[in-house]
């Protein structure tokens, strides 16, 4: 087991761990949650660049890498989508298609055509990533990274005005309609995919 492959697995291990951590009612605790995030993304940057510099690209790593990541990603949705049935004010409260059914749009279309699309390249076909899912994958993690950061900092600072700036953000109608953006361009994405993959 090389360590982009060790990499990916800590992801996968992490992920639940995040998801723990985030749903907590422990302000510090869900401050720690995002400190958890960021460190489990930022292995994804540093396994990619160094399968690269020194040649750790294996079949294994090609299917198990991308799968971390849409694990990592998809916990951090499955959060969103308990936090906002815990506090239904969360993405405010005019929902044009409900955020169940959004959440799990975004996350089937991830898990599903990111297995199948690391499955083609183990067989030898290689993928162009499209620009439309280049925009997908840094809207989401923008949308997550926000989504987290917001939550972790009004948790931390109660009573200040910081708290209640942030909470009234995550109880807007932008944040709801930021997510129905990501679930358009997630769509998007896998018709590019789907597209590209016809012979």
């Amino acid at each position: 087991m090389n360590l982009p492959n060790t990499l990916s697995l800590l992801r996968i291990v992490l992920s639940p761990f995040f998801l723990f951590l985030f749903l907590s009612d422990n302000p510090g605790y869900v401050f720690l949650s995002f400190i958890v995030y960021t460190a489990a993304a930022l292995t994804d940057w540093y396994d990619g660049w160094y399968a690269r510099k020194y040649g750790f690209k294996t079949r294994w790593g090609q299917f198990l890498d991308p799968l971390a990541d849409k694990i990592l990603t998809s916990s951090a949705f499955v959060g969103f989508y308990l936090l906002n049935n815990k506090d239904p004010r969360f993405f405010g409260d005019s929902e044009i298609i409900p955020i169940g059914i959004l959440i799990a749009i975004i996350i089937f279309r991830d898990i599903v055509l990111t297995a199948a699309r690391s499955v083609q390249e183990i067989r030898g076909k290689e993928f162009r990533t499209s620009l439309v899912s280049k925009t997908k994958t840094f809207a989401q993690m923008t949308f997550i990274f926000l989504i987290i950061g917001s939550l972790s900092l009004a948790s931390l600072f109660q009573n200040m005005s910081l708290s209640a700036f942030l909470i009234s953000y995550l109880h807007s109608i932008i944040n709801y309609y930021l997510l129905l953006l990501i679930t358009i361009l997630t769509v998007a994405s896998g018709a590019a995919y789907i597209f590209e993959s016809k012979p």
